[in-house]
């Protein structure tokens, strides 16, 4: 069996849709399923076991002969929470739970870690895992991130193999359920074919106009091609960043789903809120040396590539990967 937590979710589903694509049916898929926006990320996949992320630690002691591999994807990925009880309980002390059991039992493990633990990137954007002691989130949930990172290193026992995947700017199929914290991709289209128009946040520092702060947009069958990877290569255990290395306007991705939904460009500039202007990471790029020099090879989705096949195939059919 392969574990896949968070399962219900965005990366989790594709991740887990992917495993299909190659073949692999026999999946216990772990999450909270008590959301009915999330049905449809997992009903149509193919799958052995639903189990509640409450109750998969202790399934995964009593039936640990039975699993493969244990990729986490499962978190509180809200940017906005400032509640740290919630972030510690379900970033931190869960993940440190599975960690643990997998160590125990000489299980493989992949969990996700975020850009979000580089701040407003005083650090830079490496992977180094000799600098994560010294990162500075700006948010709770980047603290979180960041905190169970420190852990892992500071660990004398590590399952035989193991990555922890730094996500950046992740868009694509599935986000549907998100709210608020979906990609702006999701929430331009959405804007687009409503109004004709779509909002992007104004700058509030002084060198980025409006609408220039660049992120690293990665999409997410980019994603899923490399845990895919780290799962059937298991050769250098560590910290990854998982991102394109290029870093791009929100202005650019904005006139990509204007093109990709056939509109003419329209862009509003509104203030950022006033609960995350000071958290916003104005830039992000994610350093790929590492990720390369493991051997991954593959070529990343262009922004306007990965845009066009987002809105083309899955938003304009509200359609699911």
């Amino acid at each position: 069996m392969i574990v896949i937590t968070g399962a219900a979710g965005f990366i989790g589903s594709n991740m887990t849709g992917r495993l299909n694509e190659e073949g692999f049916s026999d999946i216990v898929l772990v999450d909270d399923f008590s959301s009915p926006g999330k049905k449809d990320n997992y009903s149509g996949k193919k799958f052995t076991l639903k189990v509640h992320r409450d109750e998969f630690p202790e399934w995964l002691e009593s039936n640990h002969r039975l699993v493969q591999f244990v990729v986490h994807l499962g978190a509180r990925t809200d940017t906005a929470e400032n509640d740290e009880t919630i972030l510690n309980r379900l970033n931190l002390d869960y993940s440190k739970k599975l960690w643990t059991v997998c160590c125990n039992y000489g299980l493989p493990f992949i969990y996700a870690s975020s850009a979000a633990t580089y701040g407003k990137g005083d650090m830079g954007y490496s992977d180094n895992e000799d600098i994560v002691g010294e990162l500075n989130p700006m948010n709770l949930y980047g603290r979180s991130k960041n905190e169970f990172d420190k852990w892992v290193l500071d660990q004398e026992n590590k399952p035989w193999f193991w990555a922890g995947l730094k996500f950046f700017n992740v868009y694509g199929p599935n986000e549907y359920h998100k709210n608020r914290m979906a990609s702006v991709v999701f929430h331009a289209y959405k804007s687009i074919m409503a109004t004709g128009r779509m909002k992007l946040f104004r700058s509030h520092r002084p060198g980025y106009p409006d609408g220039e702060q660049r992120r690293d947009f990665v999409y997410v069958g980019d994603v899923t091609d490399i845990i895919y990877y780290m799962m059937t290569k298991r050769e250098k255990p560590g910290i990854y960043n998982v991102g394109t290395g290029e870093a791009r306007t929100f202005n650019d991705l904005a006139k990509s789903v204007f093109r990709a939904a056939g509109k003419e460009p329209c862009i509003e500039y509104i203030d950022i809120p006033e609960d995350i202007r000071d958290k916003y990471q104005y830039f992000t790029r994610a350093d790929t040396g590492k990720l390369r020099a493991a051997g991954y090879t593959k070529p990343f989705t262009p922004l306007e590539e990965g845009v066009e096949k987002y809105v083309k195939q899955y938003l304009s059919k509200e359609s699911y990967f």
